[in-house]
Order: C-alpha cells, then structure tokens, then sequence
C-alpha cells in the first residue's frame, strides 16, 4: 500500500522534461519534488506526492479533505498511545 500526500506547488525549479521538479509545500515544510508526471501542474495548483514525485493533480476541496482525514487519523494514533 503506498500513501499520497497533498502539497501545493510552490515555483517551478525545472519546468520541462525527464528532470521536471517543482518546491511543494506540505503544510509548513516545502520539499523539491519530482514533477514529470504533472507537467501541466500551476503554482498554486494541489498534486499528490508519493516518495517525492507527483501522481497526479488534485483539486483544492479534494486535498483539504485528505489533509483533514491524516490529521484526525494521527491524533487517533496520539490517543492511543498516549492512553
């Protein structure tokens, strides 16, 4: 099973190409992604990260709503551990 994120397309640091990559922000930390799947990705635009590449573009309800679920699995798993 692999897990997807949402990030938000930062800049474009290579736009054309095999080597496409882009800065993606995950909330408050930004990463260098790999971007060749998406090429017709925008800043601003929302993409799923696997393993530092993007699958694929997503709309911004659809991320928020990842994003959301994630948030209240962890602090689901916070509560358990923490008893």
């Amino acid at each position: 099973m692999c897990l997807g994120i949402p990030g938000r397309v930062v800049r474009w640091l290579e736009p054309v190409g095999v080597g496409a990559s882009a800065e993606v922000a995950f909330g408050g930390v930004s990463k260098v992604c790999h971007m060749a799947c998406v090429p017709d990705a925008r800043v601003d635009d929302y993409v799923l990260v696997h393993a530092g590449v993007a699958i694929c573009r997503i709309d911004q309800v659809e991320a928020e709503r990842i994003l959301n679920d994630l948030r209240a699995l962890a602090e689901m798993a916070d509560d358990e551990i923490l008893g």
